[in-house]
């Protein structure tokens, strides 16, 4: 490797994989799963050399283990079982499930197949890794952090000050961050937000395990994408139109009241509000919104819990879907007086410099041998490698939408 290691703690990735881990843990051992990485950017190309780094990179995180310190950690979380404690201490991410070359557009190419209990743990890693290694390969990496900083510190001055009020928020943004070294000054500063009596917004933790434990932070998330599109995709006896359905019925088995924010846009937010009725309303605690109108989203929620006679002012209405200071301000006080409000703010964070961020992203392609897709409320925010598929799946979810009252 020509860098210092970027990924050195098994802890170093989002929470909601612990979240999901432990669920694919006590449920879903047998499934496997194929993720495919993509680059959006058009403009963006990988030399050799940063392949060839990558792939260093990547071998070295496979050498991890948990320590003992950080499965004690995970073991105190309030939702952590013991049994999946037990299980990780045995874990290790394998370089076999990897298969990374140049064969793509942007000159990367990297897909991980195996068990979805393996597979699901390696996307983040994997995505900070390409991040890291391609600003410091293709930029002068200290110029860019130079900006950073400065940036950085003009938004915690203007929160502080009460230039923007966002209310409560955490920090997602590892798997787009500049560096681990920029991620962790972005935590490091906000974390202190919380020490004067100047600022009416409140910092309460970061999607970043390693970095919680570190900081003594609320580490924060829940479910993704995946998991919706795996657990109602990827046993194929299922209608996908009913996704949703199956992704929350197992969470509940797992968690109960505990650890419940929903995600809503995976086959379309309309399509889940059908399946997102009373018991499950009530059940999870909120909702997260990662694409389509912010505004039109919440207002559409709140209208299905008060049809459901769940007062919003019991529930959380999360939005993270491309955020600044500047967007989260004006949603906050749209929808403070009627909801509880909060943000989870990734690339703004970690990945604000003199340059443009990656637009990267690795996502469940395959589950089971079939193809599993995401609808989401905004398009072309989905990937998958069928169009035939994604076709069939628009032609479930409009039927339901139609025909089942």
């Amino acid at each position: 490797m020509k860098l210092n290691q970027i990924i050195t703690s098994l802890l170093e990735t989002d929470m909601y994989k612990f979240s999901m881990g432990q669920t694919i843990f006590h449920q879903f051992t047998d499934y496997k799963t194929t993720w495919t990485f993509k680059c959006r950017n058009e403009d963006v190309h990988f030399t050799q050399k940063m392949v060839q780094e990558i792939t260093e990179q990547i071998k070295a995180f496979c050498k991890l283990r948990f320590t003992e310190d950080e499965l004690a950690y995970l073991d105190n979380i309030k939702w952590i079982k013991g049994s999946y404690v037990d299980f990780l201490r045995l874990w290790q991410p394998r370089f076999e499930d990897f298969e990374i070359g140049t064969d793509a557009p942007c000159g990367l190419s990297i897909e991980a197949k195996g068990t979805w209990l393996n597979t699901s743990m390696y996307e983040i890693p994997t995505l900070a890794i390409v991040n890291e290694v391609y600003f410091r390969m293709a930029y002068d990496y200290d110029k860019l952090l130079d900006s950073f900083k400065k940036r950085l510190d003009a938004k915690y001055e203007n929160l502080k000050n009460g230039h923007w009020y966002v209310g409560t928020f955490s920090e997602f943004g590892l798997r787009r961050r500049l560096s681990a070294e920029a991620q962790e000054l972005a935590v490091q500063k906000f974390a202190h937000l919380n020490d004067t009596l100047h600022s009416s917004s409140k910092f309460v933790g970061t999607s970043n395990v390693y970095l919680a434990k570190k900081y003594g932070l609320t580490p924060v998330g829940t479910m993704a994408h995946e998991w919706i599109m795996c657990t109602g995709q990827g046993n194929h006896r299922h209608n996908p139109a009913y996704s949703n359905w199956y992704a929350l019925d197992a969470w509940i088995k797992e968690y109960g009241v505990l650890n419940g924010i929903a995600l809503t846009d995976t086959i379309t937010t309309d399509c889940f509000l059908r399946d997102f009725q009373l018991t499950y309303a009530t059940l999870f605690s909120g909702v997260r919104h990662d694409s389509g109108d912010p505004y039109e989203w919440g207002e559409k929620m709140i209208a299905h819990y008060k049809s459901l006679g769940i007062d919003p002012k019991t529930k959380t209405l999360l939005f993270s879907d491309s955020l600044d200071f500047e967007r989260a301000d004006k949603l906050y006080r749209h929808f403070c007086k009627e909801t509880n409000v909060a943000f989870g703010i990734g690339t703004y964070l970690s990945n604000d410099t003199d340059v443009p961020a990656l637009n990267i992203v690795m996502k469940t392609t395959i589950c089971n041998g079939m193809d599993v897709a995401k609808i989401s409320d905004t398009p072309g925010k989905g990937m998958c490698k069928n169009p035939d598929y994604v076709d069939y799946l628009n032609r479930c979810i409009d039927y339901r939408m139609k025909n089942d009252r």
